[in-house]
């Protein structure tokens, strides 16, 4: 069994109090034993265009991240920053960002798909690739706990990045997420499920919840899936944290029981 921790907030356009209650979450989290643990999309910032423009940092580099390489050195654990805003010469990524018991900053993410749609909520129109410019790389991260496939919100409306996660041996799948409570009502759990029974895989998703400073409203309802699709343990629309066990062993069985991922006649379709 592994422990994880997931962090669900109602992060607003204030960093200093998002690292604040980050910090508290991880603290509390790792003093119950989670050994891996993630914060949901926009965790450092929850805004506006400005704002992700005006503290997004460099990549390694910046107030956050020394934040979070102390916060996983300080408690010997694996912190997944769910996504925060990245400069990319003179653009701004929302980026995923792994880092080590040692602190070491191990991975990043770009998010690949822009939540360009319209919803029937107050915000209405979201238009992500006005304010991020999106990744170009599929990234998976073996790790001596689990091999973490990394995803985004969004990307789990494409099953073929998350079957190309599975191929390249992801048996945790991260989903950090700002969904929003009309999409999320709807398709939240459903998605997650589909997505974890089509890579027999581990899904960690871990959202946003609550009314935000900006007016938008997330859906939180974080959960952990397993392999077979079953929700183990989720949260309601407060912000909460939670720990959970997992058994790896359980995807190596379905793997070998239902073979999936050999039967696939799709290879190397994804051109990314």
């Amino acid at each position: 069994m592994e422990r994880v921790g997931l962090i669900q907030m109602t992060s607003g356009p204030v960093v200093s109090d998002n690292l604040a209650n980050i910090a508290i979450q991880v603290e509390a989290l790792a003093q119950a034993g989670a050994k891996l643990i993630v914060t949901p999309e926009n965790c450092v910032v929850f805004g506006n265009r400005a704002d992700y423009h005006n503290n997004a940092e460099a990549l390694g580099d910046g107030i956050a991240q020394r934040h979070f390489s102390h916060l996983a050195q300080q408690f010997n654990v694996w912190l997944v920053v769910g996504s925060m805003p990245i400069r990319r010469d003179q653009n701004v990524s929302t980026t995923t960002l792994v880092f080590t018991p040692d602190g070491t900053l191990a991975a990043h993410y770009d998010k690949l798909h822009m939540f360009d749609v319209d919803v029937a909520d107050g915000h209405s129109r979201y238009r992500e690739s006005e304010t991020f410019t999106p990744g170009s790389q599929i990234v998976s991260l073996a790790t001596p706990m689990a091999h973490l496939g990394l995803t985004i919100c969004y990307d789990v409306r494409f099953p073929q990045l998350y079957g190309e996660l599975a191929q390249r041996g992801a048996d945790v799948i991260l989903v950090p997420a700002a969904f929003t409570a009309v999409t999320g009502e709807a398709h939240w759990e459903a998605l997650l499920r589909a997505r974890a029974i089509e890579s027999q895989s581990w899904i960690l998703a871990v959202n946003q919840c609550g009314i935000h400073p900006c007016g938008r409203e997330t859906w939180g309802h974080s959960m952990v899936i397993s392999p077979w699709g079953e929700v183990i343990a989720g949260l309601t629309n407060q912000p909460q944290n939670l720990v959970v066990d997992i058994d790896l062993n359980q995807v190596q069985e379905l793997r070998a029981a239902m073979p999936v991922l050999e039967h696939t006649r799709f290879h190397n379709q994804l051109k990314i």
